[in-house]
């Protein structure tokens, strides 16, 4: 729509959501903080030039350097402003009419050999309107005046940024008696003498000034919240202070969450290899297919004369198929990781800001229960956190975390602190499967270990080379990558005591308690010693792994933040396991969990549990605070749901097949949400569709789904494929994985070198 230049966008159209948030058209406006303000403006010059709007302008805009600044001094008169620290300079120059003084200092800059500003502001009309009484005459001088001003300012815009500010509409019921005479039908007609002007002046010239009209936008939504008809409410002019430092900034310090004016990023040496990698696989899947299907149309059946038989063409080899169901997964992959790319690295679709309502958060969340209750069907097994159960638990719990993501309601506190129950919801499940499994089956070969591996990184390092982002940038899959292999370790370390070895003796169960009293050892004094944490972690390779913006604290902060849960998964498999190997829970049909008396008892203890956590936790008003007792209280939370879902055997034996079959893809749907259906690494909403905001995100939502469903069945093929059971073989494939990794290695210290 209209070509990829967002800076015209920003300067030009947008609107609000909510009173004060302006979400400019088809693009991010990022919120620049003093620090950021003072790194992208070092050693700069600004100048602004006009009136007293643009004075209030000028103090909102240094305001975003150093926040104490007050609005005092000469109303009528130049007013400077210097940060030596950043060596940042911005003045204020009092010309209120565009006339020939305000013609001879922008001359001296364009002409002379004074130094040129970096950034140029301009904008004045009402003082004409207001001194000639709105009469014609002045209308045209100030026709004349800035056809003679356009060219001096389009030649200082080759060298410096130069922004005509047009005039904003007054609320004419409020102006004094000695501003009557500026309407908004003259204003109107100022505008639109200025913007013809400097738009047919700049047809001809090499630079362009920037009009920067969207201030009346702002205005027309706000300007009866004025003081006095005239000028802006505060909020309004730090929002036109926050355009003007994003128009400026953005393509210097590139935030995330500031797509506009962001020029797309270059592609990287890795990002090119990959891109020639896909295209011969998807041009040697077709060259596969047409030879299978000549030779089909070859061996096609054809009528025995003799018998009256047909014969059956010849069987493919398998290591035919192989290869072919290799590129064929290569070639699927390759179209996916096309449209990852052009969603949020491409300038090609819009990204939108989030802001969060209540309404746009809850009312998605009753409608998504409906329908997971309406889909109810019988459970295979009626165990204690079933397959079909644990599916289910996982699908509700990821279609919530992401009508979180994209209502951004992280803002809101409350809701914050019940969506990082359900994160340690998921690495509760992480610590109670693999610990069952390794317990029950004693499986502790290399092949169980590869296949996991394989299953829960595979899309991750993709996407790592693709989208040109760190492993830990996705950190929910290093996390519960490094708690699968903590509990490897913890279970198949010297003695490896299973539950076939503990069934001959008691003393295994106080062995393997020992072990997790070690663990939970481990994981307190690391919890607790963050150099410590750092050291480990800042070891080469792990440092290329964990290292987030040239260090490891993110890492730390994320295992911190759930550090006990996946321990307290494991000692729940443990007693589980224990309770129902000496038959002391019922797991029959229909049949509650324990005797009448106790299992009434702990369905009360456990619902009066969930809700006092329910609270607590919408009682939080420090987000810091609750963050640091979260790790010990969210299992409370955990535990009472699973009783719950389990005491009464008919909750236990039914469950929602809507919800378990977005179980089933839960990993691809929270990796592929950072750039299919959200955007801008997260911090935005992908727009497919503008101007249409709920069909917008039916169409995004359901290619998300359907390229999040593909990925799983790509990740499942390549698995058999990639880790094969026979053990020779496999160590192999690690030998070749490793090189792989090791080249991926040597071409990201080209491009670190490259870049520096």
């Amino acid at each position: 729509f209209k070509g990829g230049d967002t800076c015209e966008y920003l300067l030009s159209s947008g609107r609000f959501l909510g009173e004060k948030v302006w979400q400019p058209h088809s693009c991010m406006m990022h919120k620049y903080k003093n620090s950021e303000a003072k790194n992208c403006l070092i050693d700069k010059h600004v100048v602004f030039i006009g009136d007293s709007r643009i004075r209030q302008l000028f103090y909102s805009f240094i305001k975003l350097i150093n926040p104490q600044v007050k609005e005092e001094g000469i109303k009528h008169g130049n007013i400077p402003f210097e940060d030596q620290s950043a060596s940042i300079k911005v003045d204020f120059l009092w010309y209120p009419e565009v006339n020939g003084s305000m013609r001879q200092r922008i001359k001296s800059w364009a002409e002379g050999s004074v130094a040129k500003p970096h950034i140029i502001v301009v904008g004045a009309a009402t003082w004409s309107i207001k001194i000639h009484n709105g009469s014609n005459e002045a209308l045209a001088q100030y026709k004349i005046n800035i056809t003679s001003i356009a060219p001096l300012l389009e030649k200082l815009a080759i060298s410096s940024d130069v922004y005509w500010v047009l005039q904003d509409p007054v609320y004419e019921d409020m102006l004094s008696e000695s501003r009557k005479m500026i309407t908004n039908e003259k204003i109107d007609a100022y505008n639109e003498a200025a913007v013809r002007i400097l738009n047919s002046s700049s047809r001809n010239s090499k630079a362009k000034v920037k009009v920067f009209s969207v201030s009346k936008l702002i205005a027309q939504e706000t300007i009866m919240k004025s003081a006095d008809g005239l000028h802006l409410p505060e909020s309004s002019r730090d929002t036109n202070a926050m355009i003007l430092m994003n128009v400026y900034c953005n393509k210097i310090m590139k935030p995330i969450d500031g797509s506009c004016c962001q020029p797309q990023p270059p592609l990287t040496l890795i990002q090119k290899i990959a891109f020639c990698f896909f295209t011969l696989s998807i041009f040697g899947y077709l060259i596969i297919s047409l030879i299978h299907r000549n030779n089909y149309r070859k061996n096609k059946s054809c009528t025995d004369l003799e018998s009256g038989e047909e014969k059956k063409p010849a069987i493919s080899t398998p290591n035919v198929s192989t290869l072919e169901m290799l590129l064929h997964c290569f070639c699927k992959l390759g179209l996916i990781m096309t449209y990852f790319y052009l969603c949020d690295r491409a300038n090609l679709f819009m990204k939108e800001n989030k802001f969060y309502t209540h309404s746009s958060f809850f009312i998605p969340i009753v409608y998504i229960l409906v329908l997971g209750v309406f889909y109810t069907e019988n459970t295979k097994e009626t165990k204690v956190l079933n397959r079909e159960q644990t599916d289910e638990w996982k699908g509700w719990m990821q279609l919530v975390i992401l009508i979180y993501h994209i209502s951004g309601a992280s803002t809101f506190l409350p809701v914050y602190m019940h969506i990082r129950v359900l994160v340690a919801a998921y690495l509760f499940q992480t610590g109670y499967g693999h610990f069952s499994y390794f317990w029950i089956k004693g499986d502790f070969g290399v092949y169980r270990v590869c296949q996991v591996l394989f299953r829960l990184n595979f899309l991750v390092v993709v996407l790592c080379i693709v989208m040109d982002r760190p492993y830990q940038f996705y950190y929910f899959v290093p996390l519960v990558t490094v708690w699968f292999m903590i509990i490897y370790a913890t279970l198949a370390v010297w003695p490896q005591i299973v539950q076939k070895k503990a069934n001959g003796s008691c003393l295994w169960h106080f062995g393997l308690l020992l072990k997790l009293i070690c663990l939970l050892t481990c994981i307190y004094f690391l919890s607790y010693s963050q150099g410590a944490f750092e050291k480990i972690f800042s070891f080469w390779p792990l440092s290329k792994c964990f290292e987030l913006n040239g260090n490891v604290y993110e890492w730390w902060f994320r295992w911190k933040l759930d550090r006990y849960v996946v321990f307290h998964g494991m000692l729940f498999a443990f007693i589980y396991l224990a309770l129902q190997k000496h038959q002391m829970i019922s797991e029959g049909k229909g049949d509650p969990l324990f005797s009448n008396r106790v299992s009434n008892v702990l369905l009360f203890i456990s619902i009066v549990s969930f809700l006092t956590y329910s609270i607590w936790a919408s009682s939080c008003k420090n987000k810091t605070e609750c963050n640091e007792l979260h790790p010990s209280v969210s299992v409370v939370q955990i535990l009472a749901f699973i009783l719950i879902r389990n005491i009464p055997g008919y909750v236990r034996s039914v469950y929602s097949s809507f919800f378990a079959w977005f179980g089933k893809i839960s990993l691809e749907l929270f990796i592929c949400q950072y750039h299919i259906w959200l955007a801008a690494d997260t911090k935005g909403i992908l727009v497919l569709i503008p101007g249409y905001p709920m069909f917008n995100v039916l169409v995004s939502t359901f290619i998300f789904v359907c390229v999040a469903h593909e990925i799983s069945q790509i990740t499942n093929d390549l698995a058999q494929i990639v880790v094969p059971k026979d053990n020779s073989t496999l160590l192999k494939r690690l030998l070749c994985t490793a090189g792989f990794f090791s080249g991926l290695h040597f071409f990201s210290a080209m491009q670190d070198q490259s870049r520096h």
